[in-house]
């Protein structure tokens, strides 16, 4: 059928105007600009201790930093140290066995004071109201000087030490229900001292918060923009651009809004390195995803959400939920313009069932409208929430929303009882069947848009040869390449090799 000039001229008016009343009103989410294929930059503006552990060497006694979890055994009672009914009562001494109760999670003051966190999230210290020597595991929010101990290491057995209490006095065990605050600590350190404990480090996170208060006020402005400065740097983005790949996805944490000076222990500097990011990016071509990857409070309690005790205190209140809006807000407002700005992720991996879907989902909201008062076009991206949770719970509100993208995360890791004793064919078929079918749940088409924002060609196969990784990363680019949005390798850079995509791509293990 024929169509004169004028009538296929009102035809595309019409078609384009019915076009913008969709997008308007947020019911037709537009394709991709590009099919992403990125990198994350993990490890650089917000700090993953694994990823670069070396960052860590100059903290003194860096074995004891924020979060690290503790258990002392009296060696006269031979049993642990305990936060009866996990805390807001008295501190005994009658557990056989250490797990929660018995684990005491170190808020760090310096290399030798610390405030001790139990397990209902208050605070060892002091009876003011009584006697002013019973160890008690108060109800507080924030801890101060009568809840803040010294911990005194025998010179000659590290695994042996005392505990010295706020009114100078040393902790000791009198019975299993009497913990004092009244021995001076000059005895021996043999197992007839009541104010000695058997010490038992369980470890700790290392994360911003670690480094940074760890180092102090002094010295971490100078490691970490040292850090900043030479982690990533512009020879790198040059990099990304000859390898196939046309976008990064760049952790940030939530302290970057408060540059120069962000809250202590914090450190000034990581906005201008972003800066720096968006200049290089513009230069090689590359596309920015800006990733909230640490939020106030911690969305998950992991490390790189930059927790300080492995807490997860994000969006209990509406002010914290506002609070992470107004970084977003700041976030956007300052790249909009910039032509290699593509997407703001809105946050990473929140973890059910402490982050619930009513809270996330107001947050979604909030900080979509956060981005699009700045922007009409950049993507907003919604991360899935980690742990038991539906796949697609977030699709009510992401699919009526102009340009929104769902985040999912694979790795074939983390499931010790699924993926532990996998060979190399069954993990490789795992990705084509398993992540597949998953894949293909979250992608609808008049839904929101797909994005695994993070996979790495690592697994738990011992022995696996080269080119066993080559046909595992090649699954996963096939893949995940079908994801409507893209995909983002985790990570540039890092000390262990397969998870490192610059060590792959140039040591042959993956070519793009």
């Amino acid at each position: 059928m024929a169509i004169y000039p004028k009538t296929k001229h009102l035809l595309c008016i019409c078609i384009l105007l019915c076009y913008t009343f969709l997008l308007s009103h947020g019911r037709a989410p537009p394709s991709p600009n590009l099919n992403v294929r990125a990198v994350n930059l993990g490890g650089w503006l917000v700090t993953e201790g694994w990823i670069k552990p070396s960052l860590f060497d100059g903290i003194p006694n860096k074995n004891f930093l924020d979060g690290t979890g503790l258990q002392f055994k009296s060696v006269t009672v031979g049993k642990y140290l305990c936060a009866e009914t996990g805390g807001g009562t008295i501190i005994v001494t009658n557990r056989t066995a250490a797990s929660g109760w018995e684990t005491f999670r170190l808020w760090r003051i310096n290399e030798k004071t610390f405030q001790m966190r139990v397990f209902n999230k208050q605070f060892v210290g002091l009876d003011t109201r009584g006697n002013g020597i019973d160890v008690v595991a108060v109800v507080a929010g924030t801890p101060g000087v009568s809840e803040t101990f010294e911990i005194v290491w025998n010179s000659g057995d590290s695994g042996r030490v005392r505990i010295k209490a706020p009114n100078g006095f040393f902790l000791q065990v009198k019975t299993e229900e009497l913990v004092t605050a009244d021995s001076k600590g000059d005895g021996s350190w043999g197992d007839d001292d009541p104010s000695v404990f058997i010490l038992t480090n369980v470890g700790s996170p290392q994360g911003e918060f670690q480094v940074t208060n760890g180092y102090g006020p002094l010295k971490a402005p100078q490691v970490m923009r040292e850090h900043w400065s030479t982690f990533i740097v512009e020879e790198d983005f040059k990099f990304i651009a000859s390898n196939g790949l046309n976008a990064v996805r760049i952790p940030v944490g939530w302290w970057i809004a408060g540059d120069p000076t962000p809250p202590l222990p914090y450190v000034g500097g990581s906005l201008h390195a972003l800066d720096n990011a968006f200049v290089w990016a513009q230069k090689y071509g590359i596309k920015v995803i800006i990733d909230l990857h640490a939020a106030k409070g911690s969305q998950n309690g992991f490390e790189h959400s930059s927790t300080r005790d492995g807490s997860q205190e994000w969006g209990l209140t509406d002010q914290n939920i506002q609070e992470t809006v107004d970084v977003i807000d700041f976030l956007t407002a300052r790249y909009a313009k910039n032509p290699s700005l593509y997407a703001v992720e809105l946050i990473n991996e929140p973890l059910s069932p402490g982050v619930s879907l009513e809270s996330v989902t107001k947050y979604y909201s909030a900080g979509y409208s956060a981005v699009r008062k700045h922007s009409s076009t950049a993507y907003v991206i919604m991360s899935n929430r980690l742990g038991p949770s539906d796949p697609k719970e977030l699709f009510p509100l992401a699919s009526g929303l102009k340009g929104s993208v769902i985040d999912v995360h694979y790795y074939n890791l983390f499931w010790p009882e699924v993926f532990d004793d996998m060979t190399v064919q069954q993990n490789i078929d795992f990705v084509y069947t398993n992540r597949s079918a998953q894949l293909n749940e979250v992608t609808t088409s008049n839904g929101p848009l797909t994005f695994v924002g993070e996979w790495v060609a690592e697994w738990e196969v011992l022995g696996a040869t080269k080119m066993d990784y080559q046909r595992f990363a090649k699954a996963q680019l096939e893949v995940y390449g079908r994801a409507t949005f893209g995909w983002a390798y985790w990570t540039l850079k890092n000390v262990n090799n397969h998870w490192s995509l610059e060590w792959m791509i140039t040591n042959g293990y993956i070519n793009l």
